[in-house]
């Protein structure tokens, strides 16, 4: 089954000439942000569940909101002193002597797990800000 919006084009235009175009950038900035911290949280929950010494719970990283192409993206990285992100990937897939370590998934089990609430709070944000 599929759902097929129309009409989007038209109300991002109407929008648009309403508020401004840096208006509505600024709104779906604080929308990305937002969202992007209601995903940070629940990805360090699932990292708490194979917790060693923290170091890659403490260097989750959101980056500034920036353009691909013609879409407005936030990024959740790794960045610190212990340089996780060189084995952020080992968690997630594993390794071929330790196929199903502990916190294999936990990545996409966040995906999965913040799907709403994240969605909810990328709503209720761009309400505010309009």
């Amino acid at each position: 089954m599929s759902v097929n919006v129309t009409g989007l084009n038209k109300l991002m235009a109407d929008l648009e000439k309403r508020f401004g175009k840096t208006k509505m950038q600024t709104i779906s900035d604080n929308a990305l942000k937002q969202g992007a911290e209601v995903f940070v949280r629940e990805l360090k929950s699932q990292f708490e569940t194979f917790k060693d010494t923290g170091a890659s719970i403490d260097e989750i990283t959101i980056s500034e909101p920036f353009w691909v192409g013609d879409v407005r993206t936030i990024k959740i990285h790794w960045r610190g002193p212990k340089e996780r992100y060189r084995i952020i990937h080992l968690n997630e897939w594993g390794t071929v002597k330790n196929p199903n370590q502990k916190g294999k998934g936990a990545i996409a089990r966040a995906l999965r797990n913040a799907e709403n609430a994240y969605r909810k709070a990328v709503s209720d944000a761009i309400r505010r800000g309009i």
